[in-house]
C-alpha cells in the first residue's frame, strides 16, 4: 500500500503488516489531478489538483497523521494489474483508515451540503459507508460536520438507513436489493465502474475487464449468488425493456429500497406451526 507523507509530500510504500495509522481522502475528481508519476516533481506543483493534496496533507498533519491516502497519487493507474488490486482493496482501505476527509469542492457553505456532486457519484458510496469516522469539509476545507452528526440529512438525500451511517447496523443486515438501491441513482464515468464501485459493498473480489460494459454488472451479480442465498437479488425492475434473470445496471434497483432479505427455502427449514 502506498501512502503520502504529509510532511514532505512524497509517496512511500508499506507492506500489509507495516501500514502506519493514516487518514484517507474522499473527493470527486477535477481538472489536472496529480498522479503518482507527478508527485514529488515540478509537474505536481504546476497542476490545479496540487492545492487539494497540500490542503489534505496539512489537515491530516494538524490532526497528528504522518500519512494520508489519496487515490489520485497513491495508485499507479498505468498498471492494469495494480489498478485491479487497488479497486478490490479500496473498501478495506477506507474501512481501516483512522479518519476519512470528505472534501466537497462545490460546497461553499452548509446550505448546499446535500446538493454536492459528491452524493451523485458511484465511487463515493463505499467511501461514505466504509470509514469509521468521516468528516465533511467545504470548498475552503472548513469542517461542515461528521457523518454521525449529519446522518439524518445524509439519509434523506441518499436513501441509506441511519443505522448504517451511525455505525449501529452492519451492511449484512440489509438485503442485496436494498444495498443495490443505494447506488441506483449514482453515476460513473465508465459503465463498468457502476459494478466495480460496489465490490466492497458486497464483499466481492473479482478481476476488472474494462470494455465489457454491462457484463461487469452481470458478473457482479453472479459472484453475489455464489456467496449469498438472498433472493432479493432478483427484485429489480427493467429500465431498458431487457429480459433475463439479472439486471444490467444498479438503476434497475432504484425502487427496491424496501425489499428485505428473502430465502424461499427458509420456509422448509423453519416451518410455521
Amino acid at each position: 500500500m502506498r501512502l503520502l507523507n504529509t510532511g514532505i509530500l512524497e509517496v512511500e510504500e508499506f507492506g500489509d503488516d507495516q501500514v502506519p495509522p493514516y487518514a484517507i481522502l474522499s473527493h470527486t475528481w477535477g481538472d489536472e489531478e496529480v498522479t503518482l508519476q507527478d508527485i514529488g516533481g515540478i509537474r505536481a506543483s504546476n497542476k490545479k489538483g496540487y492545492e487539494k493534496i497540500k490542503s489534505c496533507c496539512s489537515l491530516a498533519r494538524a490532526h497528528g497523521y504522518n500519512y494520508v491516502w489519496i487515490d489520485t497519487c497513491c495508485i499507479d493507474k498505468t498498471s492494469s494489474a495494480e489498478l485491479s488490486e487497488a479497486i478490490n482493496s479500496m473498501y478495506r482501505w477506507y474501512e481501516e483508515a483512522d479518519v476519512c476527509y470528505c472534501y466537497l469542492s462545490d460546497v461553499p457553505s452548509k446550505t448546499n451540503f446535500s446538493g454536492s456532486r459528491w452524493f451523485t457519484r458511484g465511487w463515493t458510496l463505499q467511501e461514505l459507508i466504509a470509514p469509521s469516522t468521516l468528516i465533511f469539509l467545504d470548498e475552503e476545507w472548513k469542517q461542515l460536520g461528521t457523518r454521525l452528526g449529519l446522518r439524518q440529512e445524509i439519509s434523506d438525500c441518499t436513501g441509506i438507513p441511519i443505522g448504517i451511517l451511525s455505525g449501529d447496523d452492519d451492511l449484512e443486515t440489509f438485503s442485496i436489493a436494498q444495498r443495490m438501491s443505494w447506488a441506483g441513482k449514482r453515476t460513473t464515468s465508465r459503465i463498468e465502474d457502476g459494478a466495480y464501485c460496489l465490490l466492497g459493498i458486497f464483499g466481492i473480489n473479482m478481476p476488472l475487464i474494462y470494455g465489457e460494459r454491462e457484463t461487469a454488472f452481470i458478473r457482479l451479480q453472479e459472484e453475489i449468488m455464489r456467496i449469498s442465498d438472498d433472493h432479493s437479488l432478483f427484485a429489480w425492475k427493467s429500465i431498458d425493456n431487457r429480459g433475463g434473470l439479472l439486471a444490467t445496471s444498479p438503476a434497475a434497483f432504484i425502487s427496491s429500497n424496501n425489499i428485505v432479505q428473502f430465502n424461499p427455502f427458509d420456509t422448509f427449514s423453519n416451518p410455521v406451526t
